[in-house]
């Protein structure tokens, strides 16, 4: 997949054996790509504040803007993100589900393997969800 400045390093793998899911079983990159450990995205504005306490879809929506400027800032961007990892605050099935669509939707078609974590708690006041996520860049040589 590319976005007009450069191919992606990622290629998403989808078994034909195991069950159907919302996001590829597995992903790979070429050796030659420089690997971005992300530290996990939290639901912090530009003052450190957590937004929108109690409300789980918003949070992740302020983690996934978060993320996509960590991302940007080391030259890289949401294609380039080889898997996610999304923790939420909560023993509910249906708070994880909606923190899963949002972080889902940002991906769009580019469905990463992920791993989606009911927790008991996260670092900050307020905070219901967290993404981390590895990216895999092709630099320009």
């Amino acid at each position: 997949m590319t976005d007009g400045r450069r191919p992606s390093a990622v290629e998403l793998i989808r078994s034909n054996v195991l069950s159907p899911a919302e996001y590829a079983h597995a992903a790979t990159t070429p050796a030659d790509a420089r690997l971005v450990f992300l530290a996990g995205s939290c639901p912090l504005d530009e003052d450190g504040k957590t937004v929108a306490p109690g409300d789980h879809a918003a949070q992740a929506a302020q983690c996934i803007a978060n993320l996509r400027q960590a991302l940007a800032d080391a030259g890289a961007r949401l294609t380039d993100v080889i898997s996610t990892r999304v923790l939420v605050a909560s023993s509910r099935q249906a708070d994880l589900v909606a923190a899963w669509r949002v972080v889902r939707d940002a991906f769009g078609e580019h469905d990463v393997p992920s791993t989606l974590l009911g927790v008991t708690v996260l670092g900050y006041d307020d905070q219901l969800v967290e993404v981390e996520a590895v990216a895999a860049v092709l630099d320009a040589h």
